[in-house]
Order: C-alpha cells, then structure tokens, then sequence
C-alpha cells in the first residue's frame, strides 16, 4: 500500500541482505498481545520520526532520505510483527488507527523547526535508538532480536550523521552555533520520556522480552555528555515537558501529521501501486 510500498524496495537496498517484513509476515511468528503493544510503541516512534524527516526530502541533502527510509523499514517490520496479534497489517496499523490509538513519544513529533532543531531531535533520539536496539539484541522474542539486529547496523549511521551535523553547526560560525543551541533548548524537555518504565516494559522485561527504558539512561546520558561536550555546547537547564506516557494524551501535533501521512490511503483504501 502507499508509502510502505512505495518505500520497500529503497529501505530494502539501504539494508542489504536479512529480515524483511514480508519474512516476518511469511514466517508465521504470532506475537502475544503484550509483545504486540510493545512493538506498537516502538514502530510508532521510527514511523512518526520518518514522516517529519520526510519533510526535508526537497529541503536538505540527500542523507535525510535515507534515514527517513531506515525508519520506515524499522516501522514496517515491528508494525507487521505486532498486526499478527490482531489479523492486521502494517498498512492497517499505519493508516486506519486514529490520533488517540498512537503510542509514540512527544519527542518524534515535535516541528522540524531548522535545520538545528531537526539535528538536535536526531542526535537525542538516535543514540536512544542505539541503545534499545543493542539491548534487544538478547531479546528472548526471536523475532525482536532479529528485527534490533537489523536495524542498528542502520542507527550506527544515524548516530553517525548526527554527531557530525551536531560539530558542523555548533564549532562553525556564531549563527549555526546559536541554532543549534536552540534546538537542544526545545528537544531537551521531551528526553525524561524516552527513558520511562511503564507497565508494558516491566512485565516483558521480567521475561527477557523487552528492556526497561530506565535502563539505558546512564549510557545514553555518558555518551551525549561526551559529544557535547567535543562540540563546546552545555546540556540545556530547562524543566521536563509533562509526560504522556505513550497513552495519546497530550500531543497537539500528531493530528496534522497523521492528517497528512494518512489522507491518500483514507481517500482510497486497498490502493496499491
């Protein structure tokens, strides 16, 4: 259907050999509906963060598509991965859930801003990819593990490109140093978020399913240290935003960007191309 399928084959060359999501819908693999949910929040996450990053498509250099496409590929395969619990498919979950059924973090879904902004939510979000992806990897759901080992062969690049847009900006001249000091400003508050045990973490993590976020603060927090740090800038003092805690509630940007992403798949349902 739509963007998924007109993605595939893109995310599928960026990729290379390995899982695709039609071996986890061909494999038979049924996820319970706890480990269903789970991957909901996770696929929303890389999904949402796709979309915005699509924005810059026509805007910004080329690298931009690329990680937008990684993305959609991360989503695709724990969207399709989850959809067996429920008879559904990527595109269902995709398309026909409504704002409020969404389970990602306000971090993804913030404005692009410029290009300082854009950065600033990459780096943050991109070495907390990493780190879940990498602690997945000993997931005692196969299936997990072999989707987190796919993907973070991808999000080593992620990290990568962040880190040296983040050094480009900030060590060039005072008015990139400025933005994207201001873009760590605005990102800063929705951080404590990604990093929240909710009950859905705690009982997969008792079975080696999932990862507790609370568990990958202390590196993350150690290795963004460390690059600020080699781009002269100081963490921001600024007060955590309030927590939806992946429930829906208080997300006042994820209607336009589900309006927009949504609209063509809602208009012509069961279009394929």
């Amino acid at each position: 259907m739509s963007g998924f399928a007109s993605a595939d084959s893109a995310t599928k060359q960026s990729q290379g050999n390995g899982i695709t999501a039609e071996d986890i819908a061909a494999s038979g693999a049924v996820a319970s509906e706890d480990v269903a949910q789970y991957a909901i929040t996770l696929g929303d996450d890389a999904l949402i963060l796709a979309q915005r990053l699509g924005w810059w498509i026509s805007r910004a250099p080329e690298m931009e598509e690329d990680i937008a496409l990684d993305l959609i590929g991360h989503a695709r395969f724990l969207l399709t991965y989850a959809g067996t619990a429920y008879g559904k498919t990527e595109d269902d979950l995709a398309y026909f859930r409504n704002e409020e059924e969404f389970r990602s973090v306000r971090l993804v879904e913030q404005e692009n801003g410029d290009f300082g902004q854009t950065i600033a939510r990459q780096l943050l979000f991109s070495y907390y990819q990493y780190g879940l992806y990498a602690a997945l990897l000993e997931s005692t759901d196969e299936t997990l593990a072999a989707i987190a080992a796919k993907a973070i062969k991808e999000v080593e690049y992620h990290v990568d490109h962040a880190n040296q847009w983040i050094l480009r900006l900030s060590l060039g001249t005072e008015e990139s140093k400025r933005r994207i000091e201001a873009g760590l400003y605005y990102m800063w508050p929705y951080l404590d978020e990604l990093f929240e045990d909710l009950p859905i973490h705690q009982k997969l993590a008792a079975t080696g399913v999932a990862v507790l976020p609370s568990s990958l603060r202390a590196q993350f927090d150690e290795r963004i240290a460390h690059v600020l740090e080699k781009a002269q800038l100081s963490i921001p003092e600024v007060k955590q935003a309030r927590s939806g805690q992946r429930t829906g509630a208080f997300s006042e940007y994820r209607g336009y960007i589900l309006a927009e992403m949504q609209s063509l798949a809602r208009q012509h349902p069961g279009a394929t191309w």
